[in-house]
């Protein structure tokens, strides 16, 4: 697999016209090939994309000690970044050239706390894409344990721009 190519400063970022050039399955393998950075905040969690399908995304990361809590456990963000990732993008996939979408909404449920260092799979599934609207759900397992550790749901809303 290419090493991620992340974002370095602003205008690296897809402008209005390259976003609503290309289908919204198009722009996630964009990212996952590396001819589309990847969003900054994947580099500064510690995760990255690693699967693409039509309505499936999946990412791959670990936490850090740079995402713990006070009582130093990884914080409730990292879970829901990593969840609001994964599921967002699932809708994405199914998003037409033309249009955008970003999170109307999202939910998760912490089921266990995940271990330091410990690889992580973040999986959205889209089960529903109209035309303003998307829905998925999501899961966070662990790698070598299989352990499920958050789920979640989310509702996107998706903007035709052209």
């Amino acid at each position: 697999m290419t090493a991620p190519y992340f974002a370095a400063n602003p205008a690296e970022l897809p402008d209005r016209e390259a976003l609503t050039s290309m289908s919204g399955l198009a722009f996630m393998r964009g990212i996952l090939d590396g001819t589309v950075p990847g969003p900054p905040i994947a580099q500064t969690l510690n995760y990255r994309l690693d699967s693409v399908a039509d309505g499936r995304v999946t990412f791959r990361g670990s936490p850090l000690f740079d995402h713990c809590n006070p009582m130093g456990t990884v914080h409730g963000g990292w879970y829901g970044t990593l969840l609001d990732s994964c599921m967002a993008c699932a809708v994405m996939t199914k998003v037409p050239r033309g249009s955008v979408y970003t999170t109307l909404e999202y939910k998760v449920n912490i089921i266990r706390p995940i271990p330091l260092g410990l690889e992580i799979l973040a999986e959205g599934i889209a089960s529903h894409a109209g035309r303003s609207t998307g829905v998925a759900e999501g899961t966070i397992r662990g790698v070598e344990d299989g352990k499920l550790y958050a789920t979640g749901s989310t509702t996107c809303i998706i903007m035709k721009m052209t």
